[in-house]
């Protein structure tokens, strides 16, 4: 009898980039770096609830779906965001963004009705 082993991945297949982002900690890491690229020591520390591994979990799964990269740097490894690894998403919220204005143009509308134009106040930010 022959014991084969296999990965979770290797089951399921390779994740994609929305099952990647469903999780809540990758989320916060792609939060991070959309302020600019991070150690993977910094990023570590803003997760202060996982472990070293954990993270480091979380930012492997990132990188094979496209949306960081790494670079080496010394001792350190350096984390962005790579941009052409958001088109995916871009693309299925496209078919959304026309509903949203719609709705916020007629809530505009409604709020024009009921309250008056909106005149921008000084220091007031739209």
């Amino acid at each position: 009898m022959c014991l084969l082993l296999y990965t979770l991945a290797a089951i399921l297949g390779p994740m994609d980039v929305f099952e990647a982002v469903a999780e809540p900690s990758r989320r916060a890491l792609l939060d991070v770096l959309s302020r600019g690229e991070r150690s993977a020591g910094e990023l570590v520390a803003t997760l202060p609830n996982l472990t070293q591994p954990a993270v480091s979990r979380h930012l492997r799964v990132l990188r094979e779906v496209g949306l960081v990269e790494v670079r080496p740097d010394a001792q350190r490894r350096i984390y962005a965001l790579r941009a052409d690894g958001l088109v995916e998403i871009d693309k299925w919220l496209g078919a959304y963004r026309r509903y949203f204005a719609a709705h916020l143009d007629s809530l505009e509308r409604h709020l024009a009705r009921t309250h008056g134009p909106h005149t921008e106040q000084p220091g007031e930010q739209t």
